[in-house]
């Protein structure tokens, strides 16, 4: 088929289009309408709900994330994504199970905070890469390698999907652990009343002695003292700050400078990265669900 027969095929499509189309104008502003109230009245609802009822909020967030994408990826039969989802919930149900113990063992808390950060690196790494080869193929350098755009961009696209998907997923699932396990410990409450007075010597986030002697049983590591004077191991302050979503002082609640805790510049990304998570949160769970409840109400009002 040569170029003028495609134009003149590619012309007749569009002409039909357009006839099929015709007199529908006011049928699709309508829509239009509907779909732009039905977006804000769900935002003002959602952040309603997280206002209110915080606690709820999350959780069904939280199952809404984990369970919605597994129903689109089964249904298209992206075997690959469906195996790292199974994978990643048997080790974080087994994290999980083990952060909602009582009494808590104590080396649960190191356990989930390794797990999750090793999670929140993966994903952050892997987002990254995705995103430098999506640029790389929008200035077609994939053409050096001899790679086709379209391999380029799909591949490029998956690993920024599963590194957005699974960076969301994993703080959320974090966030919940450290709530169980410090009101498990008893330095810290969800009503900001601590039910055990913290001694100096001992950290508010896992429980164990500070500083220990060499006969005695215990974590040696760095410390770090907050603004208000609350000393905690480096590894469980970053992980209740970063893995765990926590802004405050485990045990009395005062607000954390991040900026003071990550002076370090190459460290400040991974605030950013982890407020960008939060963002895409809303995306990730909530847009499919505005989505069909849109289509639905067209299908009730006849709108096709």
């Amino acid at each position: 088929m040569d170029t003028g027969t495609t134009t003149k095929h590619s012309r007749l499509e569009h002409a039909r289009m357009h006839a099929k189309h015709k007199g529908h104008e006011a049928m699709h502003a309508e829509m239009v309408l509907i779909l732009i109230v039905t977006l804000v009245l769900a935002q003002l609802l959602l952040v309603q709900w997280k206002q209110r009822h915080n606690k709820s909020y999350n959780l069904v967030t939280l199952f809404q994330m984990w369970v919605v994408p597994l129903y689109f990826t089964t249904k298209l039969h992206w075997w690959r994504f469906l195996i790292t989802w199974f994978i990643f919930s048997a080790i974080t149900a087994f994290v999980t199970f083990r952060a909602t113990r009582k009494p808590l063992e104590c080396t649960t808390p190191r356990l989930v905070y390794k797990w999750f950060l090793l999670l929140y690196k993966l994903s952050y790494t892997t987002g990254i890469v995705g995103y430098t080869v999506v640029m790389f193929t929008l200035f077609g350098i994939n053409l050096i390698f001899r790679i086709k755009p379209e391999d380029a961009m799909d591949f490029g696209v998956s690993l920024l999907f599963y590194g957005l998907y699974y960076g969301v997923l994993g703080r959320d699932f974090a966030e919940m652990c450290a709530d169980f396990m410090a009101s498990t410990v008893g330095y810290y409450s969800a009503s900001g009343m601590p039910t055990k007075h913290l001694s100096d010597s001992i950290c508010a986030v896992c429980g164990q002695p500070i500083l220990v002697d060499v006969s005695e049983e215990g974590i040696i590591e760095n410390t770090y003292r907050l603004s208000c004077n609350h000393v905690f191991h480096e590894f469980c302050i970053r992980g209740w700050c970063i893995v765990g979503k926590k802004q405050t002082c485990p045990y009395c609640k005062e607000k954390v400078d991040l900026k003071r805790m990550f002076s370090n510049p190459w460290e400040r990304p991974h605030v950013m990265y982890g407020q960008l998570l939060d963002w895409l949160r809303y995306l990730v769970a909530w847009q499919p669900v505005i989505i069909g409840l849109v289509q639905g109400i067209n299908y009730i009002l006849g709108l096709e």
